[in-house]
């Protein structure tokens, strides 16, 4: 059976999430849906390389099927998006190597989170940005980020932790200055369920003194969601891209394997 990998944009705003859920709208479900009635298969799934809550947005999302059916891959793209609300774009379609799993090869992964901080709302980026129009200290933000980076027992910064324990490697969280705001960019190996709008809840709550710096090792220590700050919302969080090994790729010569190692984010 050969897999394929795609390659998804979205905009998260009217949806419940990208995993399927029985009382909302899913970017998973509304993918899976349009997939079958294509290939006019019921049983085909989609399997993404996480799952981003309700309201937050991908710009390259990564997620695999599996199917005997021979079709057209340019043909199959124009009925994804024929078929799909304008929200949700399907962007590329490729063969991937029978062993390709969209969720447990990704090797890293890009998340952005934007804050609006002008003193009044901007009505067009309110989708896209999370306001925040209190006193915010970016020096106290920007001597915090170090202690996130790293490896690192992140339990704190989590909702859920699963089995395996909540370490994983922050190689890189910068701040960048945006027209009205500032853009937080995380590079790490792996995140905990909502742990990157945890982690910017708590650098609110240092920028505005309501956790001073050295008690961020302290929360660390702690393994208790409670100790951290606040949950940030969601909208200004944006996975940008899931990276995964060119070992991955190897021996695979067709055309489509030549944008694989190009353009989807292989180290």
């Amino acid at each position: 059976m050969q897999k394929y990998r795609l390659l998804i944009s979205y905009d998260g705003t009217p949806f419940g999430g990208w995993q399927v859920q029985p009382n909302s709208s899913s970017i998973q479900g509304l993918i899976e849906k349009a997939l079958q009635t294509i290939l006019r298969e019921d049983r085909l799934s989609v399997v993404g390389a996480g799952r981003t809550d309700a309201g937050v947005h991908a710009k390259e999302q990564v997620a695999h099927f599996a199917c005997d059916k021979s079709f057209d891959l340019k043909r199959l793209l124009f009925s994804f998006n024929a078929l799909l609300p304008p929200e949700i774009r399907i962007l590329e379609v490729a063969p991937a190597p029978e062993d390709f799993h969209a969720r447990y090869s990704a090797t890293g992964k890009i998340y952005h989170y934007h804050l609006h901080l002008a003193r009044v709302a901007n009505p067009f980026t309110r989708l896209y940005t999370t306001y925040f129009p209190f006193p915010l200290s970016l020096s106290l933000v920007e001597k915090a980020l170090p202690f996130f980076i790293g490896t690192h027992d992140f339990t704190s910064f989590a909702c859920e932790v699963p089995e395996k324990g909540g370490i994983r490697t922050l190689f890189r969280l910068e701040m960048y200055a945006e027209r009205e705001g500032i853009r937080l960019e995380f590079e790490g190996n792996g995140f905990l369920y909502k742990m990157v709008r945890n982690i910017v809840g708590t650098l609110l709550d240092v920028g505005t003194g309501k956790i001073f710096l050295d008690k961020i090792p302290e929360i660390f220590e702690a393994k208790n969601r409670q100790r951290a700050g606040r949950c940030a919302p969601p909208q200004g969080l944006c996975l940008m891209k899931v990276f995964y090994s060119i070992s991955q790729f190897a021996g695979m010569d067709s055309k489509e394997s030549k944008w694989e190692m190009a353009s989807a984010g292989l180290k």
